[in-house]
Parts: C-alpha cells; sequence; structure tokens
C-alpha cells in the first residue's frame, strides 16, 4: 500500500475490515456515533479510498458495496514499520524503551513480551 490514510479514512477501514461489503449507509452506521459523521461524510471518505485504491466497490441496483482492497494486518505492518523507520531509525528496542520510560509498559505487557521472546526464541 503505497497510499496512506488519514484517521478518518481509518475509521471507515475499520468498519469495513469487521464487515464487508457494506454500502455507505451501512458504514455510516456502523461508525462510532462520538464521530457525529452524516451519511454525507461517510460518502466522501470512501469516496477518498477509492481513489487510493484502498478500496473497490460493485454495484447493488441502485448503489454500490464497498469492500477494502488492503487486509488490516497488512496495513498495521506498514504503519508500524513506517512509526519504527520515522522515530526510531528503524529499531524496536528504543520503542520499548521509550515506552517504558514513560510508565505507559504495564506489568501484564512486560509479562506479555517476555512470553513472546521466550516463544520466538523456541
Amino acid at each position: 500500500m503505497t497510499e496512506r490514510i488519514s484517521e478518518a479514512e481509518h475509521a471507515v477501514m475499520e468498519v469495513l475490515w469487521e464487515e464487508a461489503p457494506l454500502t455507505a449507509q451501512e458504514v455510516a452506521e456502523r461508525v462510532p456515533d462520538a464521530r457525529g459523521w452524516s451519511a454525507n461524510t461517510v460518502k466522501t471518505l470512501l469516496g477518498r479510498l477509492l481513489a487510493k485504491n484502498i478500496i473497490a466497490h460493485e454495484e447493488d441496483g441502485r448503489r454500490y458495496r464497498y469492500r477494502p482492497l488492503v487486509v488490516r494486518g497488512d496495513y498495521v505492518a506498514g504503519e508500524s514499520r513506517r512509526l519504527m523507520d520515522r522515530l526510531f531509525g528503524g529499531k524496536l528496542t528504543p520503542l520499548v524503551a521509550h515506552l517504558a520510560e514513560r510508565d505507559q509498559i504495564t506489568d501484564q505487557d512486560i509479562a506479555e513480551i517476555e512470553a513472546l521472546l521466550k516463544e520466538l526464541k523456541s
């Protein structure tokens, strides 16, 4: 995926990753109410995502059904890599150290990281 998606577009993608294909109205109904978006706002965001080739649509009578072309896991991997590259020189250790220094890692997080590292070493 070469095109970046905005925070607002990401909210629409989360809906489509959860369930697809959906009409614009169905997407609008599933976007969290806290956003306060109208169906027209959602249609605008869907149009942007279509232009970026991140979603596709198919005709269903007089309306369109939208579906993602990008797998959520692939998107998360790309964004994670960009974050590490941009802020931490492409290295994971400085990212974890940064979070630890700011008390943003819980004991549960540490236990999960230790378990993951143990599994990776096996």
